[in-house]
Protein backbone atom coordinates (compact mmCIF):
# COMPACT_ATOMS: atom_id res chain seq x y z
CA UNK A 1 0.00 0.00 0.00
CA UNK A 2 2.74 2.20 1.35
CA UNK A 3 4.31 2.04 -2.52
CA UNK A 4 0.90 2.25 -4.17
CA UNK A 5 0.17 5.60 -2.69
CA UNK A 6 3.47 6.67 -3.08
CA UNK A 7 3.30 6.46 -7.23
CA UNK A 8 -0.58 7.99 -7.10
CA UNK A 9 0.86 11.20 -5.16
CA UNK A 10 3.93 11.63 -7.37
CA UNK A 11 2.50 10.47 -10.77
CA UNK A 12 -0.96 11.24 -10.76
CA UNK A 13 -2.63 15.06 -10.94
CA UNK A 14 -4.49 16.44 -7.82
CA UNK A 15 -7.45 17.02 -9.76
CA UNK A 16 -7.47 13.11 -10.96
CA UNK A 17 -6.75 12.09 -7.32
CA UNK A 18 -9.28 14.19 -6.04
CA UNK A 19 -12.11 12.65 -8.40
CA UNK A 20 -11.19 9.08 -7.24
CA UNK A 21 -10.12 9.24 -3.83
CA UNK A 22 -14.07 8.97 -2.29
CA UNK A 23 -14.01 5.31 -4.21
CA UNK A 24 -10.65 4.46 -3.18
CA UNK A 25 -11.22 5.15 0.79
CA UNK A 26 -14.90 2.70 0.00
CA UNK A 27 -12.48 0.23 -1.06
CA UNK A 28 -9.83 0.26 1.66
CA UNK A 29 -11.38 1.85 5.27
CA UNK A 30 -12.86 -1.73 6.02
CA UNK A 31 -9.18 -3.42 6.00
CA UNK A 32 -8.06 -0.96 8.51
CA UNK A 33 -10.49 -1.76 11.07
CA UNK A 34 -9.23 -1.62 14.50
CA UNK A 35 -9.10 0.40 17.88
CA UNK A 36 -5.86 1.60 18.00
CA UNK A 37 -6.04 4.89 16.45
CA UNK A 38 -9.53 7.28 15.76
CA UNK A 39 -9.85 9.95 13.43
CA UNK A 40 -12.05 12.88 14.84
CA UNK A 41 -13.35 14.43 12.10
CA UNK A 42 -15.02 11.47 11.45
CA UNK A 43 -14.91 9.58 14.60
CA UNK A 44 -14.29 6.21 13.20
CA UNK A 45 -11.66 3.74 14.83
CA UNK A 46 -8.68 1.94 13.24
CA UNK A 47 -5.51 -0.49 13.73
CA UNK A 48 -3.78 2.07 11.70
CA UNK A 49 -4.10 4.76 8.99
CA UNK A 50 -2.99 4.82 5.25
CA UNK A 51 0.44 5.94 4.44
CA UNK A 52 0.50 9.26 2.70
CA UNK A 53 2.96 11.87 1.42
CA UNK A 54 5.70 11.79 -2.01
CA UNK A 55 7.97 9.71 0.70
CA UNK A 56 4.98 7.13 1.11
CA UNK A 57 4.79 7.58 5.18
CA UNK A 58 3.24 5.62 7.27
CA UNK A 59 0.03 5.85 9.77
CA UNK A 60 -1.08 9.04 8.21
CA UNK A 61 -4.30 9.57 6.18
CA UNK A 62 -7.72 8.45 7.58
CA UNK A 63 -8.72 5.19 5.65
CA UNK A 64 -12.47 6.18 5.87
CA UNK A 65 -12.52 10.31 5.63
CA UNK A 66 -8.88 11.02 3.91
CA UNK A 67 -8.33 13.54 6.92
CA UNK A 68 -4.20 13.95 7.54
CA UNK A 69 -2.73 15.24 10.66
CA UNK A 70 -3.08 18.63 9.97
CA UNK A 71 -7.37 18.56 9.08
CA UNK A 72 -7.68 16.70 12.45
CA UNK A 73 -5.76 19.38 14.33
CA UNK A 74 -7.71 21.98 12.74
CA UNK A 75 -11.15 20.34 13.31
CA UNK A 76 -10.15 20.02 16.73
CA UNK A 77 -9.00 23.52 16.76
CA UNK A 78 -12.60 24.47 15.62
CA UNK A 79 -14.51 22.73 17.95
CA UNK A 80 -12.56 23.91 21.07
CA UNK A 81 -11.58 27.34 20.09
CA UNK A 82 -14.01 29.08 18.17
CA UNK A 83 -17.83 29.59 16.71
CA UNK A 84 -17.44 28.02 14.01
CA UNK A 85 -20.00 25.03 13.94
CA UNK A 86 -22.71 27.96 15.67
CA UNK A 87 -22.30 31.17 14.71
CA UNK A 88 -23.39 32.40 11.36
CA UNK A 89 -20.68 32.94 9.00
CA UNK A 90 -19.95 33.51 4.99
CA UNK A 91 -17.28 30.94 4.74
CA UNK A 92 -14.97 30.94 1.70
CA UNK A 93 -13.03 27.82 1.99
CA UNK A 94 -10.12 27.83 -0.14
CA UNK A 95 -8.54 24.45 -2.33
CA UNK A 96 -11.23 22.63 -0.43
CA UNK A 97 -10.86 19.50 1.80
CA UNK A 98 -12.51 16.21 1.08
CA UNK A 99 -12.53 15.44 5.55
CA UNK A 100 -14.06 19.11 5.33
CA UNK A 101 -16.28 19.14 2.13
CA UNK A 102 -19.65 17.25 3.21
CA UNK A 103 -19.37 18.42 6.58
CA UNK A 104 -19.31 22.51 5.87
CA UNK A 105 -21.66 22.09 3.54
CA UNK A 106 -24.46 20.28 6.63
CA UNK A 107 -23.61 23.23 8.59
CA UNK A 108 -27.13 25.54 8.47
CA UNK A 109 -25.28 28.21 10.17
CA UNK A 110 -23.01 28.72 7.42
CA UNK A 111 -23.15 30.36 3.64
CA UNK A 112 -20.26 27.88 2.38
CA UNK A 113 -18.56 28.90 -0.74
CA UNK A 114 -15.51 26.61 -2.28
CA UNK A 115 -13.32 27.83 -4.61
CA UNK A 116 -9.70 26.38 -6.38
CA UNK A 117 -7.99 26.86 -9.31
CA UNK A 118 -8.27 23.33 -10.19
CA UNK A 119 -10.14 21.43 -7.94
CA UNK A 120 -13.45 19.53 -9.66
CA UNK A 121 -15.76 19.60 -6.06
CA UNK A 122 -14.79 23.92 -5.95
CA UNK A 123 -17.63 26.24 -6.72
CA UNK A 124 -15.71 28.93 -8.01
CA UNK A 125 -12.75 28.78 -10.12
CA UNK A 126 -10.51 31.33 -9.46
CA UNK A 127 -6.51 32.44 -8.81
CA UNK A 128 -6.03 33.36 -5.08
CA UNK A 129 -3.41 36.14 -6.22
CA UNK A 130 -6.68 38.04 -8.00
CA UNK A 131 -9.72 36.85 -6.36
CA UNK A 132 -13.72 38.05 -7.94
CA UNK A 133 -15.18 38.93 -4.64
CA UNK A 134 -15.97 42.59 -3.39
CA UNK A 135 -14.07 43.86 -0.07
CA UNK A 136 -15.01 43.14 3.52
CA UNK A 137 -17.29 39.62 1.87
CA UNK A 138 -16.49 36.74 4.23
CA UNK A 139 -16.00 36.26 7.55
CA UNK A 140 -14.13 33.52 7.58
CA UNK A 141 -11.60 32.28 5.13
CA UNK A 142 -9.08 29.12 5.10
CA UNK A 143 -6.77 27.90 2.65
CA UNK A 144 -4.34 25.24 4.01
CA UNK A 145 -1.21 24.20 1.99
CA UNK A 146 -2.22 26.55 -0.87
CA UNK A 147 0.65 29.62 -0.93
CA UNK A 148 3.88 27.21 -0.98
CA UNK A 149 2.13 27.13 -4.30
CA UNK A 150 1.43 30.23 -4.88
CA UNK A 151 4.14 32.94 -6.89
CA UNK A 152 3.70 35.89 -5.68
CA UNK A 153 2.58 35.00 -1.73
CA UNK A 154 1.93 38.42 -0.97
CA UNK A 155 -0.29 39.18 -3.54
CA UNK A 156 -2.56 36.04 -1.83
CA UNK A 157 -2.29 37.62 2.05
CA UNK A 158 -3.20 41.01 0.92
CA UNK A 159 -6.31 39.83 -1.37
CA UNK A 160 -7.39 37.78 1.52
CA UNK A 161 -7.07 40.52 4.28
CA UNK A 162 -8.90 42.66 1.37
CA UNK A 163 -12.20 40.28 0.87
CA UNK A 164 -12.72 39.80 4.78
CA UNK A 165 -14.74 41.54 6.83
CA UNK A 166 -13.33 43.81 9.72
CA UNK A 167 -13.12 41.47 13.02
CA UNK A 168 -13.18 38.18 10.34
CA UNK A 169 -10.58 35.54 10.67
CA UNK A 170 -8.71 32.72 8.52
CA UNK A 171 -6.89 29.51 8.78
CA UNK A 172 -3.64 29.93 6.43
CA UNK A 173 -1.77 26.96 7.54
CA UNK A 174 1.51 25.50 5.46
CA UNK A 175 4.13 22.91 5.59
CA UNK A 176 6.60 24.28 7.91
CA UNK A 177 10.36 23.39 8.92
CA UNK A 178 10.42 23.83 12.36
CA UNK A 179 13.85 24.25 12.35
CA UNK A 180 14.18 27.21 9.96
CA UNK A 181 14.40 30.48 11.62
CA UNK A 182 13.51 32.04 7.63
CA UNK A 183 11.75 30.57 4.66
CA UNK A 184 13.68 29.24 2.23
CA UNK A 185 12.75 30.59 -1.40
CA UNK A 186 15.02 30.28 -4.82
CA UNK A 187 13.27 31.34 -8.00
CA UNK A 188 15.86 30.14 -9.88
CA UNK A 189 15.00 26.57 -8.63
CA UNK A 190 12.04 25.61 -11.91
CA UNK A 191 12.19 21.89 -12.17
CA UNK A 192 9.99 19.59 -10.05
CA UNK A 193 12.73 17.18 -9.35
CA UNK A 194 14.73 19.92 -7.85
CA UNK A 195 11.89 21.58 -6.32
CA UNK A 196 11.21 18.64 -4.52
CA UNK A 197 15.04 18.21 -3.19
CA UNK A 198 14.82 21.65 -1.80
CA UNK A 199 10.80 22.40 -0.99
CA UNK A 200 9.87 19.19 0.28
CA UNK A 201 7.32 18.85 -3.11
CA UNK A 202 7.52 18.87 -6.59
CA UNK A 203 5.59 21.99 -6.82
CA UNK A 204 6.34 24.20 -3.73
CA UNK A 205 7.94 27.35 -4.59
CA UNK A 206 9.09 27.61 -1.10
CA UNK A 207 9.49 26.23 1.98
CA UNK A 208 8.19 28.11 4.96
CA UNK A 209 9.92 28.32 8.36
CA UNK A 210 9.31 29.81 11.76
CA UNK A 211 8.91 33.91 10.33
CA UNK A 212 5.89 32.17 8.54
CA UNK A 213 3.79 34.12 11.43
CA UNK A 214 5.44 37.47 10.26
CA UNK A 215 4.83 37.55 6.94
CA UNK A 216 0.96 36.89 7.52
CA UNK A 217 1.37 40.51 10.33
CA UNK A 218 2.84 42.17 7.28
CA UNK A 219 -0.51 42.12 5.28
CA UNK A 220 -2.35 43.88 7.99
CA UNK A 221 -3.40 40.47 10.34
CA UNK A 222 -3.27 39.98 14.08
CA UNK A 223 -1.57 36.78 14.56
CA UNK A 224 -2.16 34.66 17.41
CA UNK A 225 -0.08 31.31 17.48
CA UNK A 226 -2.01 28.21 18.52
CA UNK A 227 -0.45 25.79 20.52
CA UNK A 228 -3.45 23.19 20.84
CA UNK A 229 -1.54 19.89 21.06
CA UNK A 230 0.19 20.88 23.91
CA UNK A 231 -3.16 21.01 25.94
CA UNK A 232 -4.63 17.46 25.21
CA UNK A 233 -2.61 14.50 26.43
CA UNK A 234 0.02 12.46 24.49
CA UNK A 235 -2.20 9.61 24.55
CA UNK A 236 -4.55 11.44 23.08
CA UNK A 237 -2.48 13.32 20.38
CA UNK A 238 -0.97 9.88 19.55
CA UNK A 239 -4.57 8.31 19.41
CA UNK A 240 -5.59 11.29 16.68
CA UNK A 241 -2.54 11.01 14.99
CA UNK A 242 -0.97 14.40 15.19
CA UNK A 243 2.03 16.55 14.27
CA UNK A 244 3.36 17.59 17.67
CA UNK A 245 4.96 19.68 15.53
CA UNK A 246 2.25 21.38 14.03
CA UNK A 247 0.63 24.68 15.23
CA UNK A 248 -2.69 26.89 14.35
CA UNK A 249 -1.93 30.33 13.19
CA UNK A 250 -5.28 31.99 13.86
CA UNK A 251 -5.06 35.41 11.92
CA UNK A 252 -7.55 38.20 12.53
CA UNK A 253 -8.79 41.39 10.72
CA UNK A 254 -8.87 43.79 12.64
Amino acid sequence: MQKIIKFLVRKIPRPILIKFSYMFSKLVSFFYKGENYQCPICQQKFRKFLPYGNKGIDNRLCPSCLSLERHRLIWLFLEKKTDFFTKKARFLHIAPEQPFLNRFKQLSNLEYITADLESPIADVKLDIQNMPFGENEFDIVMANHVLEHIPDENKAFSEIYRILKNGGWCILQVPLDPNKSETYEDKSITSPKMREIHFGQYDHLRLYGLDYPEKIKKAGFSVETIDLISELSIELAHYYRLDFSEKIYWAKKI
